[in-house]
């Protein structure tokens, strides 16, 4: 949240000019720095719009708060107005949605999305947009969890006609989803009023902001009712926009001989198998040719365990990217590739019988099998040699097919406890954008901790898990792996720092003396005690991550240096070029770094590597024990 006063005060305040500096030093601050120019100077000049109509509706004592955050994501909404019902007595919320838009239209293949003349690409319409806020809250804020009647939601769009913007009222309307114009601002005021009493609004705001953010719905823990019965996950903004425009996709399809390719790029976290998983159940629920690929043998393995082990039809919707190397042209209406980013050069490796090899590039074969290809990717996840799903990669090959391609980027964070500032940190702390590592700066979303041995590192995740948290250890693929354990014997102890030594991950499909396969280790409780690798890990999430950073990577006076003769990954050739194997270790760091939804603990098996995370990390604040 930027800040909260009560909506007589904020009036005040933009009619002296103050309520920029209210921003940097309002009361109670709760990040470390200002909002982006753009977005800033937005609230600015739609701010006074909403106090003033606060203040005419006689709701001065109403409190606002300004640039609410939605927990556990780095979403925000402009404002949440708190206040006393007028009829029950009892708190009553409303989220508000400012636009400056004079006007916009909705998309023509789509009423939930709009075109506004600034933007490039479809936007969420504000109904949609504020409903799923309202959505959101109810199942993430614990004040709001038994209690969905009080909250309701509404855009307020003080520049617009209703001329201007009248099609956007083709989205279905709702008590957590309206609009107002200008033009109706008077029925904008009596809205207001019969949301909230001409009373303080201080202890409704206390009481939203002390409710407890309930845990985020992990993926493999609602896989099953997402795919076979309803949605479960609330997409919010530039997720549900993917959504739409792959369904509108998925109709011209339908109505006419057409085909077109969607590409969805985001970091981690940012929702991407959310949406695929959504889609997938929405088109299996229709009757809609639709399949789920991955490159993932454990990604893949797990959803046929977790969504399909009552079904065995959904069981069949999760396929591996080689497994169209034969298919007929089109024969789907739509396939999902999850994880695109690991998309190969070819299908064929030497198990490939000599009738099913193409001589086809894979992401051909995976443009060619559907009408509408789907493809979800972060393209600093590539961590194999000739993994090849890039954005520019896929629009190269649908406009050799004359194809059109639509891009959606995801830029909010939904795991590291919803904090953007934590994967910039990432991204700036191994180079991969920006000058080089900063200072972490906490930002009361994520636990960062650094520690000085693998015993102290283990110590802190079973502490957490004694606390009722889930948590992993994953680490460089820096020791040899036994992939062969006779039957009976335990999993022998690979990967060995000074005194302490623990077992790699099972290699393989059958659990070893109660330690799970391969593809359960992220998701079994059983996992724990055994260090994952990029392989096991990539595509999860747990709340607690323990990484160790291997001597592969190792921090020499002002940069990083990557040792690829301490790289035990078979993946890497003598032929595999010095800079490849540099940006594919320092990719995989980045996967590991991000996987946790709680907080993340580091430990470096080199003494000035841990100096270096040392002076970039201060000790965090510590989190409380679960309920």
């Amino acid at each position: 949240m930027l800040f909260r006063e009560s909506a007589e005060a904020i009036t005040a305040r933009t009619l002296d000019g103050s309520v920029c500096v209210t921003s940097l030093t309002g009361t109670p601050p709760t990040r470390p720095a200002p909002p982006p120019p753009a977005p800033g100077r937005s609230w600015e000049r739609s701010l006074p719009a909403l106090g003033r109509a606060l203040v005419d509706a006689g709701l001065s004592q109403v409190e606002v708060l300004v640039e609410y955050s939605l927990p556990l994501t780095s979403k925000r909404a402009d404002a949440v107005l708190a206040g006393v019902h007028p009829r029950t007595g009892e708190p009553s919320y409303v989220v508000v949605e400012l636009k400056q838009w004079s006007q916009a239209y909705p998309d023509e293949d789509d009423p939930l999305l709009c075109r506004v003349d600034a933007y490039a690409q479809p936007v969420l319409n504000p109904i949609e947009q504020v409903r799923g806020y309202c959505d959101y809250l109810v199942s993430f804020n614990g004040a709001l969890a038994e209690h969905g009647d009080r909250i309701c939601g509404v855009a307020y769009l003080h520049n617009a006609t209703e001329f201007g913007v009248s099609g956007l009222y083709e989205a279905q309307q709702s008590e957590r989803g309206r609009m107002f114009t200008a033009e109706r601002r008077g029925e904008f005021l009596d809205y207001l009023r019969s949301k909230l009493a001409p009373r303080p609004g201080a202890a409704a705001a206390d009481a939203l902001l002390a409710g407890k953010a309930r845990p985020s719905l992990q993926l493999m823990t609602v896989a099953a009712q997402e795919v076979r019965e309803r949605e479960q996950f609330v997409l919010l903004d530039e997720q549900k926009v993917a959504y739409e425009l792959v369904l509108a996709a998925v109709r011209r399809a339908e109505e006419s001989d057409h085909k077109e390719v969607v590409v969805v790029t985001g970091g981690p976290g940012t929702g991407k198998s959310v949406i695929a998983l959504s889609l997938l159940g929405e088109l299996y629920r229709r009757g809609t040719p639709a399949l789920h690929a991955t490159g993932s043998q454990s990604f893949t393995k797990t959803m046929r365990k977790v969504a399909g082990a009552r079904k065995r039809e959904v069981q069949e919707l999760f396929k591996y990217f080689n497994s169209f190397m034969t298919a007929p042209k089109n024969s789907l209406s739509v396939l999902i590739c999850d994880e695109a980013h690991r998309i190969r050069e070819t299908s064929a490796n030497r198990y490939t019988p000599s009738s099913h090899r193409t001589g086809k590039r894979q992401i051909d074969e995976l443009i060619d099998v559907a009408r509408v290809p789907v493809f979800l990717l972060d393209q600093h996840q590539v961590v194999r040699p000739g993994e090849m799903g890039t954005v520019e990669q896929i629009r190269a090959a649908a406009a050799a097919r004359g194809l059109r391609c639509r891009i959606v980027e995801l830029d909010s964070q939904f795991r590291c406890g919803g904090s953007d500032a934590y994967l910039r940190w990432v991204v700036r702390l191994l180079g991969l954008e920006g000058t080089g590592p900063v200072v972490w700066e906490d930002d009361g979303k994520v636990v960062l901790e650094v520690v000085d041995s693998p015993q102290e590192l283990e110590a802190f995740l079973t502490a957490k898990r004694e606390q009722g948290y889930g948590a992993r250890m994953t680490a460089g693929y820096c020791w040899p792996w036994t992939k062969k354990v006779p039957p009976g014997q335990a999993l022998p102890t690979d990967v060995v720092i000074g005194e302490w030594a623990r077992p790699w991950n099972v290699f393989g499909e059958r659990a070893v003396n109660g330690a799970p396969p391969a593809a359960l280790w992220a998701t079994d409780p059983a996992g724990f005690g055994q260090v994952g690798c990029v392989y096991t890990a990539q595509g999860f999430e747990y709340d607690w991550n323990g990484v160790i950073i291997g001597p592969d990577l190792v921090w020499r006076e002002d940069r990083w240096i990557v040792d690829r003769t301490a790289s035990k990954d078979p993946v890497f050739k003598k032929s595999t070029p010095d800079g490849d194997v540099d940006r594919l270790i320092l990719n995989t760091y980045k996967v590991l770094l991000t996987r946790g939804m709680v907080g993340t603990v580091i430990y470096s098996t080199d003494a000035e590597t841990r100096t270096k995370l040392r002076e970039l990390v201060a000790p965090s604040t510590p989190v409380p024990a679960l309920a």
